[in-house]
């Protein structure tokens, strides 16, 4: 009997692995880095094993979007959770999300899935559904042309964040989003 026969089989631990694998290797070196043979090879898991938890590369990496758009679900909903005003709740939640995200980590997953979005067609389509139905279940609270506009500017903060060189003069964040935070108050 060999040692592999023995062992006891994890397959969430494995699929949990392959999964943050295809997420690092992303985050690291692009989404063009996310090949079957470079996953299996960090995984250290087979090709066949791969192709169990997943049937192709794409739908690996249809899952690790998934699995950040959760996330960032997650995020926003806990930050609104903690807001007592209704009026701009999601706004001040995206902008609170978003701003962290830079001042906390500017090489986050994040990073991985919106340049991943920019270039790949399908991600963008995910992911532009995704914040689609958030926003509209929000309508009540956020359908505003200002509130519109704070969240475009901290995208934009977000994109020109990413966008300077290593060690660029970066914005002075927490003003920044005080100032986009004061403008979801007013109706």
């Amino acid at each position: 009997m060999t040692i592999a026969s023995r062992r006891k089989k994890q397959p969430e631990r494995v699929r949990r692995t392959l999964l943050d694998c295809a997420a690092h290797l992303a985050l690291e070196q692009g989404l063009t880095a996310v090949t079957v043979q470079a996953v299996c090879e960090a995984a250290g898991v087979t090709k066949g094993g791969l192709f169990h938890h997943f049937a192709s590369k794409q739908a690996l990496i249809d899952a690790v979007v998934a699995e950040l758009l959760e996330k960032l679900d997650a995020d926003i909903e806990a930050a609104m959770s903690a807001d007592p005003k209704p009026w701009g709740r999601f706004t001040r939640a995206y902008v609170n999300v978003t701003v962290d995200d830079l001042m906390l980590n500017r090489s986050s997953q994040w990073t991985a899935l919106y340049i991943s979005s920019l270039t790949e067609p399908s991600l963008r389509r995910v992911t532009a559904q995704w914040f689609a139905k958030f926003v509209e279940r929000h309508r009540a609270t956020d359908d505003d042309p200002t509130l519109e506009i704070v969240r475009l500017a901290a995208d934009g903060v977000w994109l020109a964040a990413l966008l300077r060189e290593d060690g660029g003069p970066m914005p002075d964040l927490p003003a920044l989003r005080e100032r986009l935070l004061a403008m979801t108050l007013t109706s």
